[in-house]
Formats: C-alpha cells, structure tokens, sequence
C-alpha cells in the first residue's frame, strides 16, 4: 500500500505512537506475552480507570462477542467513561454555585417569640433609690417578613461563573474524549484476543506437523536407514512445539479476562469472538488532510482550549477583587406583638462595598490566577504538538506495517515450500533431521511474524482514528469485522 503524504525532512520522535506499538507482541519469536486483567491500556495515559468496568449480569450460554459489540458494551460499562460521566454532573453543580451568586436569593423566616426578662440577673435592683421588680414580662413578639437578596454588579462573581461555564464545557469534551478512549482500549484489547487466538491455531498446527515429522524420524530410525539422533532432535522439536501452544493457550485465556474487564461482562462470563484479524486497506489519507481532521476533531485539544478561556475568565475574577461591588437587600411582611394586631413592615436598602484593604489576598489569587493560566497554554501547546506527533506515527506505522503484512504472507509460502522439500530430502535420504528441523522453525517464525504484522496494522488503525478524534465512527468505516 502506498499512501499519498510526504515523508517530513526532519526526524520524527519515535516511541510516540498513541496505542502501545512499543507494547505490540514481538514479530520475532513464537508466542507474545499476555496483558494482566486490569492492568494500564496503552494511549490512554498510564494505569487508569478505562483499564476497568462495572460489570453486568451474566449471559446464560455462550455469548458471541464482536469488536462493534465489544466496543457498544464498553461505551456503556467502562469505569473510565462513568467516572467522565460523573465529571460532567460535578461540574455542572459547580457552575450552579457560582451563578447563584448572581441569583436573587429569596427567604422567609416568620416567628412568635414570648419573652420574660429577669432584671435582677443583669443587676437592675433598684434605680434612684427605687426598687424595681426583679422581672419584667412576659413580653409578646411576631414577624413574618419575606426577605430578597440580589447581586446588582459584582465583576468578581461574574467572571468566576463564566469560568465554571468553560469548565462545564470542557468536562463534556474530555467526556466525548473519554469515549475514544474506550474505543481505543478495547479495540486494542479486542485485537490483541483474536491475535493471541490466531497464534493458538498456528501453534497447534505446528503440533501436528512437528508430531508428523517426529513419527517419520522415529519409523527411520527403527527401520535403520536414520541415526538416533535424528528422532532425538524431532522429539525436541515436537515437545518443543507442545510448549508453544499451551503458552499460547494461557496467553489467550488471560487476554480473555483483560477484555472481560475492560467492556463490563460478568465474571466468569463465557464469550467467543466473532471477528477474525480484520484486514482492510485504508488508502488516500495524507498527511495535511489527516491534521487538519485532528485539529478539528480532536475532543482533548477541545477541552484544553477550553481550560484556558476557563483560566483567562478566573484571572479577570481575582484581579476583580479589588474592584466594589453594589447589592441590594429587601423585606416585607406583617410584624407585631401578636399576629391578630401585626402590622406591614418593609425595609430596602441598596449596598456598595468598597475593598481598601484585604491583607494582600487579592493579590495572591492574581498570582495563582496567572500561574493556572500559564499552566493551561502549556499544556495546549504541548498537546498540539503531540496531536501532530501521533498523527505522524499513527500514518508512518500504518505504511510500514502494511508492508510487513504483504511481505510476512509472501514469507509463510516460501517458508512452507521449503519445509515440504526438507522433509522430502530427508524420506529420500539427502539431509537429515537439522535442515527439516530448521524449516519447521522458519514456518513457524513465518506465522508469527505474520500474525503479528496483521495486529500491529490493525492496531496501527486504531491509533490512527484515535489521533484523528473520530473513533467511534472510525471503527465502523475502518473495521467491517470478520
């Protein structure tokens, strides 16, 4: 495959590559290790809460899982993306209490109270020589009055609720980001299942060939025309490749499990998957149109813009502490000694605060505000340059293992041939066991390399529509399953 965009002058950073590659299964040797259930999900920032799930009830029987199915169930149970979930409703309420603090506030507190005072406690005995009562009451008390509290400018509360607007913002972005991380999580655990269960099948035909040949040694030496040796070696073999796939078999079981918690299935839940090793061309993307996307599309580089409008509007809150504030302050209702003679009170007032001195608090939120802001446009910058980044790897990773892919399926044809004309050199005579022995190990080399270049295209995909922001609709255009 040959896609149109043009390799950079410059050298790219390496090891960037947005879903784990480093972390792909080698293409050299026979079996990868398996991931541990639960463990951190490349790309999605080190050990984190998308590696988990709330699980659901159990299925009765098998269930059949596919990578759109795995992927439907994982957008509903993932931990990661509830915990998201749970943001966006924090961050809501935040914004409600900073608006409240332009909010009319509205109250009512009516009373009756009856009251004796005790004169003699407070020390009025006598007043010019004259004797008082040690009491006075009981005295009556009523008032029900509502009571209304507005904020008529306040720039400092103003902008403090535009920042919790932008905050509320950016947590539905990281929200929508989130779901392209579960997407690019079980995807990544989806893919590496089906590649482990594709090794189980290579590794049990490698059994039975590796069985085949260890037979034929053994008739040869028994028949005299072959030296011990030569059953001795394809006994290693044979053994050797019965190792290989019980390895492969745990592998597969264990990646079993890391999906299971990744998507939300019951435990102990019985699934078998669907779709086997997708193999789709993606052809015609170059590298400008493919960061012009991102740049759009990208939901994090949304969130962080956000941040920073988020950060502007809480410096201009705090340098706004030093600025007055005008509220307003009003009641009505009925007051008396007794509700049967209450009479209507009112009070209006209007209140201009005026800061002159805070002991230097205003001046440290400033310095805090600034330091956020700066902290923000940092990070902005950083994540455009690592967009462009993952852009370039995902792009450069899916030309070179397209290639591998093509040239791996070329290398399991020859490498078969050549095993077929060892083993008849050695029936005829020509070679012993070594040469075959040799050419079992190269077929075997040759599947593995190939199932490994077929996960890491895939896996390639995958990073691609993640570091384009479309992955919930690049699962669908890219991966037609089966």
């Amino acid at each position: 495959m040959k896609l149109s965009y043009q390799r950079p002058r410059v050298s790219l950073l390496a090891g960037i590559l947005i879903c784990g590659a480093a972390l792909s299964p080698a293409q050299t040797g026979t079996t990868a290790d398996s991931s541990t259930p639960g463990q951190s999900i490349p790309g999605t920032g080190g050990p984190s809460s998308f590696a988990s799930s709330v699980p659901e009830k159990a299925v009765p029987g098998i269930l059949p899982l596919s990578l759109r199915d795995a992927i439907d169930r994982g957008l509903r149970q993932n931990l990661g993306l509830l915990l998201s979930r749970a943001d966006v409703r924090s961050a809501r309420g935040q914004r409600w209490e900073q608006l409240s603090a332009l909010l009319p506030h509205v109250a009512a507190a009516p009373y009756v109270a009856e009251s004796k005072l005790n004169l003699a406690e407070l020390g009025f005995t006598s007043i010019a020589g004259v004797n008082i009562p040690p009491s006075v009451g009981p005295f009556s008390y009523f008032d029900a009055r509502a009571s209304l509290t507005q904020t008529l400018f306040d720039w400092k509360s103003i902008n403090a609720a535009r920042a919790a607007g932008q905050n509320l913002k950016s947590a539905g972005y990281t929200f929508k980001d989130a779901r392209d991380l579960v997407v690019l999580a079980v995807g990544y655990t989806y893919l590496r299942a089906i590649a482990d269960e594709a090794r189980i099948e290579t590794a049990e035909a490698q059994v039975k060939t590796a069985k085949a040949l260890y037979d034929q040694a053994a008739d040869q030496v028994s028949a005299g025309t072959s030296p011990d040796i030569d059953g001795l070696r394809t006994k290693v073999e044979f053994q050797t490749r019965e190792q290989e796939l019980i390895q492969a078999k745990n592998n597969f079981a264990i990646q079993k499990l890391t999906v299971a918690r990744v998507i939300g299935l019951a435990p102990g839940q019985e699934f078998e998957f669907t779709d086997k090793a997708p193999y789709q061309l993606i052809e015609g993307i170059t590298l400008e149109e493919a960061l012009k996307r991102a740049s759009t599309s990208r939901s994090d580089l949304q969130a962080a813009m956000t941040d920073v409008r988020a950060a502007e509007f809480s410096r201009k809150a705090a340098v706004a502490g030093y600025l007055p504030s005008l509220s307003f302050n009003a009641d009505y209702g009925l007051g008396g000694a007794h509700p049967s003679t209450a009479t209507p009170v009112a009070d209006v007032r209007g209140t201009l605060s005026i800061p002159i001195f805070q002991g230097g608090s205003v001046h440290g939120d400033v310095l805090e505000a600034d330091a956020r802001l700066e902290q923000s446009r940092e990070r902005l910058a950083s994540l455009r340059a690592q967009i462009d980044a993952d852009v370039r790897t995902a792009l450069l990773n899916l030309e070179s293992s397209a290639e591998e892919v093509t040239v791996a399926r070329s290398n399991i044809d020859l490498a078969e041939e050549t095993l077929v004309q060892s083993r008849d050199r050695f029936s005829a005579g020509v070679s012993d066991t070594v040469e075959v022995v040799q050419s079992q190990e190269a077929v075997a080399s040759a599947h593995e390399r190939y199932i490994s270049s077929l996960y890491n295209y895939n896996d390639a995909k995958i990073s691609l529509v993640r570091a384009l922001g479309i992955a919930e609709a690049g699962i669908t255009e890219y991966f037609k399953g089966k």
